[in-house]
């Protein structure tokens, strides 16, 4: 049976750069200061659906949340193979913990159509909440399943999959529609393809086709143009605001999200005492002693 997939991304920091500008005063991610990057646990998601889609036949909506700038994840996921893509972006959106976001989120699946299968990473590198996915669930009114490794068969409106727990693996049988998380050891994301990029590295959203006109002397007939012949071409990216959603504004963004940071520490690591180990086989030998009297090991 052909699936609705549709997969939820999330562009993040870089937590690999990491400098002394990477956090506000008030706690939260300054995200200006650091590189954005696709999700990592998010490609496997995408990953899983560009499989499921082989394997059984079907189609790939692609939904993220966040500023203009998210589109670049977007346009890496058209690089690799999926069928459609769609921004929610909204000054209204900022500031959104997970309740706000899975609401958000949620409310934009309903929107996409019917779906048969809701995939996501295990959780974001940033928040490492992995609350999204369940919340989600949970909002949709949906079953799930986390730390999902591999879908195994794939059975009119049933699904087999297996879990990764670690120590123990189990093999679960359900019901459509699904949610589930992925974990990193799912699988190995493909690359880009080379004929995908070349056709989907235009592929522009409407805020992107006005930047690059020069919003301020391009008309509004100019812009339209350009994105009819883009969205001819089937280059386009949808972006929905909050109100293409009809959201509660209470429940969005900081006015919905009951999450605060009371308190911001900046902890800096000292040692109280260093000692220099000579790179010699006495020295070394000094060392395996000192660890063994102290019970360090051995």
């Amino acid at each position: 049976m052909a699936l609705k997939l549709i997969v939820l991304v999330k562009q993040v920091p870089d937590t690999k750069n990491i400098t002394a500008k990477a956090m506000k005063a008030d706690g939260t991610v300054n995200r200006g200061e650091l590189p954005a990057i696709y999700n990592p646990e998010d490609l496997n998601a995408c990953e899983m659906a560009l499989d499921l889609r082989e394997r059984y036949g079907g189609f790939i909506t692609v939904v993220t949340m966040g500023p203009p700038r998210a589109a670049d994840i977007l346009r890496e996921s058209l690089y690799r193979g999926v069928d459609r893509c769609v921004l929610l972006t909204d000054r209204a959106f900022a500031g959104a913990d997970t309740l706000a976001t899975s609401y958000t989120l949620a409310l934009a699946i309903r929107k996409a159509g019917e779906f048969d299968l809701v995939l996501c990473g295990r959780q974001a590198i940033d928040g490492d909440t992995a609350q999204i996915g369940p919340q989600v669930a949970e909002k949709l009114g949906i079953n799930q399943i986390t730390y999902v490794q591999r879908v195994r068969e794939n059975a009119g409106r049933e699904i087999i999959l297996s879990r990764n727990l670690g120590r123990v693996a189990e093999t679960i049988k359900t019901r459509l529609p699904l949610l589930i998380t992925v974990t990193s050891s799912a699988n190995q994301p493909r690359t880009f393809g080379a004929k995908l990029t070349m056709k989907y590295k235009k592929a522009r959203t409407h805020m992107e086709i006005e930047r690059e006109l020069n919003r301020r002397t391009a008309s509004e007939d100019a812009v339209n143009r350009k994105y009819a012949e883009l969205d001819k071409r089937g280059l386009i990216i949808e972006t929905w605001s909050a109100a293409d959603l009809n959201a509660d504004l209470g429940s969005i963004g900081l006015a919905g999200s009951p999450t605060k940071v009371k308190k911001v520490e900046n902890i800096v690591f000292a040692t109280s005492k260093a000692k220099n180990i000579e790179p010699t086989e006495k020295g070394i030998r000094k060392l395996l002693d000192e660890l063994i009297e102290e019970h360090t090991f051995g």
